[in-house]
């Protein structure tokens, strides 16, 4: 059979204030372009459907009309575990009844060891779990990592598996060697919740999610991480986004990339705030892609978000390369002996590039009097 892997949609996420919901309507209309393209007898959605256990209206809105669309529209079965971001008991009201569409969501541990067949394949649906759900399930008080959990939970899995089906695990964790970009939560202390690779030797494909770059996990052929649809963080600017396309007759199983196309980019810049705002300067940007700014002076300058602003409406980070320099060149006895007024003055100017307006003036002076009033009491 062949079907789709996808995973980390995070319905309802916002980029610094800015609502995300057009953009991953956009991707999900990519995703099942792609769906119908390859004609994929599924589709698995590998956990974080949402990017808050208690979602908004609006992004419980867009996620049933995308399932809706994509199960009972267009007919594709659906695989799709709860992950971390997710909660399992809301997300997974009515499971019962979504198989009857070939909607099999997995929100509880003690389902995972019910494999959802389909044509020559086994699939094994293991939603995000903390190692006190795998302890009790096992009533074994020595479980203490997700590691030692999935000890127990592979080998459970394995007296399930069907020698003439192929075996899928669907699953939403850390996988030693595995690289975090900036977006994701951290669901891992000390490494004692990565689970290694080789533990997940016995199935043909492990379907990943959590990570939000496709590269996270490198030289894996058959474990992967299928990343988020859309760019997250600055960290992730530089990745193609898109999902996986499992074929599963022929060992070993085959693995194809399709990428997803941002409706809106996000870019990382690095210039001179002159050059930035020389409107003769092209940067392969549009004004309604998300920017991050790293600029690369040493002086200050004011104002310089809302100025940016102006020529990138959609600025959403700012850093600065180099050091800022605010320091003077030369610091002479007859500035030490200013008085503070002078000096407030004098530092202000320096900072910010302009003066003390008269009623920053009459604040300052203000402030000194009470300072010198307290100090003599």
């Amino acid at each position: 059979m062949r079907f789709l892997h996808t995973a980390d949609w995070h319905i309802g996420k916002k980029l610094h204030g800015y609502d995300l919901i057009p953009e991953q309507e956009d991707a999900y209309q990519q995703i099942k372009a792609i769906a119908k393209r390859e004609k994929v007898d599924a589709v698995v959605i590998a956990g974080d459907l949402y990017d808050r256990a208690l979602p908004s209206e609006p992004a419980v809105t867009a996620l049933t009309n995308m399932l809706v669309d994509l199960n009972r529209k267009e007919k594709f079965p659906l695989l799709a575990i709860s992950g971390n971001h997710d909660s399992g008991v809301r997300l997974g009201y009515g499971q019962e009844w979504f198989a009857s569409t070939d909607f099999f969501l997995r929100t509880r541990l003690a389902d995972a060891l019910k494999p959802v067949t389909l044509q020559d394949t086994q699939f094994f649906l293991l939603p995000y779990f903390e190692p006190v759900q795998a302890r009790q399930f096992f009533d074994d008080e020595s479980i203490r990592t997700v590691n030692q959990a999935m000890e127990r939970l592979v080998a459970a899995m394995q007296e399930k598996f069907d020698a003439t089906k192929k075996h899928v695990l669907i699953a939403h964790f850390f996988a030693a060697g595995s690289n975090h970009s900036d977006s994701e939560t951290l669901v891992q202390v000390g490494g004692l919740n990565a689970v290694p690779v080789d533990m997940l030797a016995p199935f043909d494909y492990v379907a990943l999610g959590h990570l939000h770059r496709k590269e996270a996990l490198q030289n894996e052929p058959t474990v992967k991480y299928s990343g988020s649809p859309l760019k997250f963080s600055t960290s992730e600017a530089a990745d193609t986004k898109g999902v996986w396309i499992i074929d599963t007759d022929q060992t070993p199983v085959s693995v194809t990339f399709e990428p997803l196309k941002p409706w809106h980019d996000l870019v990382v810049l690095e210039d001179s705030f002159t050059n930035l705002m020389d409107r003769d300067h092209a940067y392969a940007v549009t004004p309604e892609d998300f920017v991050a700014v790293n600029l690369t002076d040493t002086t200050p300058i004011t104002n310089v978000m809302q100025r940016l602003k102006t020529r990138f409406p959609r600025v959403i980070e700012l850093n600065r390369v180099n050091q800022l320099d605010v320091t003077p060149d030369e610091l002479d006895v007859k500035q030490v002996q200013q008085d503070p007024l002078t000096l407030l003055g004098d530092f202000f100017e320096q900072v910010t590039q302009h003066p003390l307006t008269e009623q920053q003036q009459v604040w300052a002076r203000q402030a000194l009097q009470a300072a010198e009033k307290e100090a003599d009491e």
